[in-house]
Formats: C-alpha cells, sequence, structure tokens
C-alpha cells in the first residue's frame, strides 16, 4: 500500500521544528516508536492522526498529503509568474503569482499551463476610447464555451466571468494591460499578448 505521508517529510519538518521523536509523540498520543516507524517507512500513521499531525508539524493538510511544504520564497509580486487553477467540478477560478498547493472541491489542483493561440482560439482585440473590447468567435453552448478572459496587467490582473449561451466579449481599461488569457473548458487555457 501506498503512504499518503512518507517517512522522510514526517522526519524534515519534525526536525525543522527542533521536535524529538518523544515530543511530537506527546503532542499526538502515540509513542515514540511510532513515530521512529513512520520515519523510517516501517509503518504510517493513521489516519485519524493526520489532521493533528499536520498542525504538530506546523504545515496543512495539502502540504502534508502532498509532501511539500510550501515556503514564501516569492518575495517580490510579478505578474509574470501568475498561475491560474479552475476546479472541474465547481468551475470556481483561482489565482496564485507563485509556487502553491492549491485544493477546491476536495481535490488539489494543477496549475494550467497556457497555449498560443490557434486557428480556432484567437482573441479579437480592438481600442475603444480607455478600453479594450476583446471577443472571440467560440461556440457558446452548454457543453463547450470559454469560461473567463483576464486582462493581465503589470500590477494585478482582472478577470471577467462567461457563460454558455453567453456572448464571448468582454471590456477591460487599457491601463498597465499587457496580455490577455483565456478559457476554454474543453481546450484549456491561452494566452495572447497586447500588440
Amino acid at each position: 500500500m501506498n503512504q499518503y505521508v512518507t517517512g522522510t517529510m514526517i522526519k524534515r519538518l519534525r526536525e525543522g521544528r527542533q521536535l524529538t521523536q518523544q515530543q511530537l509523540a506527546e503532542k499526538l498520543g502515540v509513542s515514540d516508536k511510532a513515530i521512529s516507524k513512520w520515519e523510517t517507512g516501517r509503518g504510517y500513521p493513521d489516519i485519524t492522526l493526520a489532521e493533528p499531525l499536520a498542525a504538530a508539524l506546523g504545515v496543512s493538510l495539502i502540504e502534508l498529503f502532498s509532501g511539500e511544504d510550501v515556503a514564501n520564497t516569492n518575495r517580490s509580486f510579478n505578474m509574470k509568474r501568475l498561475k491560474l487553477y479552475v476546479c472541474p467540478i465547481c468551475g470556481n477560478i483561482i489565482q496564485s503569482t507563485g509556487r502553491a498547493v492549491v485544493s477546491c472541491c476536495g481535490i488539489t489542483l494543477p496549475a494550467l499551463e497556457a497555449e498560443a493561440e490557434d486557428d480556432l482560439h484567437h482573441l479579437k482585440i480592438e481600442q475603444v476610447e480607455d478600453e479594450y473590447y476583446v471577443s472571440i468567435d467560440h461556440e457558446m453552448s452548454k457543453k463547450h464555451y470559454i469560461s473567463f478572459i483576464i486582462a493581465v496587467q503589470d500590477d494585478g490582473c482582472e478577470i471577467k466571468k462567461l457563460y454558455p449561451e453567453g456572448s464571448a466579449e468582454a471590456r477591460f481599461k487599457i491601463s498597465r494591460t499587457k496580455s490577455f488569457m483565456y478559457y476554454c473548458n474543453k481546450h484549456g487555457l491561452y494566452q495572447t499578448s497586447v500588440k
């Protein structure tokens, strides 16, 4: 059976918090021998201990289960590191400007990889006074549609949510907009620069 949390992760986090095996065992109400077994891979914690173990080690459950702790190494905000996540269950759109472990509806979401535009996915960008009017000739049925369009600026982004049976168009302020991203529910994320 595959472990849902590795002994190496437990040991690294325990040592990082300067806890002995005995101290961690006391926090969890288990023996220090149990901690030793977990760390050497000869056993693993009961699933009911997952939440208390994560709390004792100072990480989230997602970090504990993924085997990676997420440290804030992103000391400066940079929109070039924009990551988008879309939940396939509820359609929630989540953004980050760096590495993250993102979960929605009980599942861990992968970061979307933006592709270059193709013949079926080409955003038209028009300047109308102080706004960009963007549109795409795309099916907008309940089964196949553009879910959202994002104006990526150097200091943030603006998301316009679109809906099936609506139009695939939106307006954005021109100021600081560098590129656009848009998401087709069947084909994924696309990106184009403002020319």
